[in-house]
């Protein structure tokens, strides 16, 4: 059964990253760093706390606490991030601390118990307590990606009016096992 969820999780974690993926995929530079208003985050800003909340939470995070001492939170809703190259650099180093710390859960240590903030989690706690966090962000990132690419957007699911057509295609396939979002990773493979 851990084995089961740690896979699923992976996977899920898999499909929020590629959504992020797909949209830079679709902005211009000046769209990474639009905001709505002042008051506003821009692409860049949600993508430096995302950063900065992975390396918190997912730097040994079996041993210490996942807000770590040399966090700055605060900062990471500052305009630091200043290009693109810049925004997926730590996109990227983000999730590979992500998905280095989830390689390191196993049988034998699947009981620890894991600190947020002085908060014990179980794994599975904490782990879920993450995955609706970069979700949220995420959305937000889809959100705005889509405000800025206008008539030129590119579904990420099921495009706007294909929901009959996909459920007929997938109906017409035999009962089988699959994550769901198999079909929207592949790309990243």
């Amino acid at each position: 059964m851990i084995q089961n969820y740690l896979q699923s999780v992976k996977k899920q974690f898999l499909f929020a990253k590629t959504l992020g993926d797909q949209c830079f995929d679709q902005l211009s530079d000046d769209d990474l760093f639009w905001r709505h208003s002042p008051e506003n985050n821009s692409i860049a800003v949600i993508v430096n706390h995302l950063n900065g909340n992975m390396l918190s939470r997912w730097t040994d995070f079996l041993t210490s606490d996942g807000e770590k001492k040399w966090r700055q939170r605060d900062q990471e809703f500052e305009e630091i991030i200043t290009s693109r190259a810049q925004l997926i650099s730590k996109w990227e180093e983000g999730w590979k601390v992500l998905f280095t710390a989830l390689e390191s859960i196993n049988e034998e240590n699947y009981n620890e118990k894991i600190y947020i903030r002085n908060q014990g989690h179980t794994i599975t706690e904490a782990i879920n307590r993450q995955l609706g966090h970069y979700s949220y962000h995420i959305g937000q990132i889809v959100f705005i990606a889509k405000m800025r690419s206008g008539e030129k957007w590119n579904s990420l699911s099921i495009p706007k009016g294909k929901s009959s057509a996909y459920n007929a295609n997938k109906f017409a396939k035999e009962k089988h096992t699959a994550h769901f979002s198999d079909e929207f990773t592949k790309k990243e493979k």
